[in-house]
């Protein structure tokens, strides 16, 4: 086996993980403008314009997560065997077009059919499995703070592109701000996937962390590591755990009970007269929030177990929904924003590491792409079933809380499922 170059103290110079770390961060700052976290603030103009309900927008949510549901298996097994550096470009472009679309969109099945086309190879989300795999891929012992560092993208994005999406829609009116955000998403993904992109260390030559993996650490006092051995799981393996079938129970109920309050809020606080201006910068704020709780997570993992850290997020995305259903003034609509961000980071955080840290990085593209469809259909159901509970009752409130009961029944299954144990 091939050695890195090392700096004479034993340590390498530079690890090529961190290039991916760094084009997965460059990615998932641009999603925020594709579709994803600023969607929200298109929902009163497209609606109002087109004569489209809220269940419309719900639904269109759903059809991407039910899209992607549908393909997550073949892409896990995709990613674990070919990487992201063909997957990712493909993605970038059926993104961008389906955004171009929806410029030119004049009804509701318009809209849900390219929320399919996006959803088809996803680039967003808890699953992304694109962006999320090859991170965990190239990293073991530093995994944690790989993740931290790819969690950055989100409030760099969100302070560009949340505030830009409104300016867009204010000045060029919401069809031309879905061609430019599309544009612009295109542009910036594509070449940095198809130049950068790597599918796991051992293809260049190098082991996990960037570690040297046949010295020992005490062996001549200079501080060299060996490879951290971690011990993988087969996909038949994973399945016949109850710990996989608990985790999927745990963001199945996140998934849902965020989905009936996250798209949706911001519609509701234009309802309620608040300025659409100050709400997109409280949504970027909450994505700032997110990335910043995923960072500090992912430093934390080393000494708290992922678990606990996860339940932690989960409650306060349940008290963050509370506040949500309060919020009739700019001040509590922030803080509402801004804690539901740092419960979000939670989640993002412990769903794209703890796959990996409990069965292990060999088949954790398969084993991902097999509990994915699962959390995504039932998460699906959230966002179209509080957007009839609007249109029915005028007021989202009994359906969000439905999802603070569910967020909290999650966190206590949560802190309750250790890691499994094999042989």
């Amino acid at each position: 086996m091939r050695l890195m170059k090392s700096d004479g103290e034993g340590r390498p110079k530079f690890f090529y993980g961190w290039v991916i770390v760094a084009v997965m961060a460059a990615t998932g700052a641009v999603s925020m403008g594709m579709g994803s976290l600023n969607f929200g603030l298109f929902i009163k103009p497209m609606g109002d314009e087109l004569g489209i309900g809220r269940a419309a927008f719900g639904w269109a949510q759903t059809a991407r997560q039910g899209a992607s549901s549908a393909t997550s298996p073949l892409i896990g097994w995709l990613l674990d065997r070919y990487g992201s550096r063909v997957m990712l470009p493909v993605a970038a472009l059926a993104t961008g077009g389906a955004l171009i679309g929806l410029a030119y969109v004049t009804s509701a099945w318009h809209l849900v059919v390219l929320f399919v086309v996006m959803g088809l190879v996803g680039m967003s989300g808890p699953g992304a499995l694109v962006t999320t795999v090859p991170v965990l891929k190239w990293f073991v012992r530093n995994r944690g703070k790989a993740v931290a560092f790819v969690g950055l993208g989100i409030p760099v994005g969100a302070l560009l592109f949340i505030p830009l999406t409104q300016v867009l829609i204010n000045e060029i009116g919401w069809r031309g701000a879905w061609i430019v955000l599309a544009i612009i998403g295109i542009c910036v993904i594509v070449p940095l996937a198809a130049i950068f992109v790597r599918r796991q260390p051992e293809d260049v030559g190098l082991v996990p962390d960037g570690d040297l993996q046949d010295v020992r650490e005490d062996s001549d006092g200079s501080g060299a590591r060996r490879v951290v051995e971690e011990v993988s799981w087969t996909v038949r393996e994973a399945v016949r755990t109850t710990t996989l079938w608990r985790l999927v129970i745990v963001f199945s109920m996140v998934q849902l009970a965020t989905g009936t309050v996250a798209l949706h809020r911001i519609a509701a606080f234009m309802d309620r007269g608040m300025d659409p201006t100050l709400i997109s910068f409280a949504t970027a704020f909450d994505a700032v929030a997110a990335g910043g709780s995923t960072f500090m997570f992912g430093m934390l993992v080393r000494w708290v177990p992922a678990r606990f850290l996860g339940t932690v997020g989960f409650s306060m995305l349940a008290g963050a929904s509370v506040l949500t259903i309060y919020a009739t003034n700019l001040p509590i609509m922030f803080v509402s924003m801004a804690i539901f961000g740092v419960g979000i980071g939670g989640m993002m955080f412990l769903n794209n590491y703890i796959w990996a840290d409990y069965f292990g990085r060999g088949s954790v593209g398969g084993i991902r792409g097999l509990v994915n469809p699962i959390n995504l259909v039932v998460g699906g159901i959230g966002a179209p079933a509080a957007g009839y509970v609007r249109d029915w009752t005028g007021s989202y409130d009994p359906a969000w809380w439905v999802g603070v009961g569910l967020m909290g029944g999650a966190a206590l299954l949560t802190v309750l499922t250790g890691a499994p144990r094999k042989g």
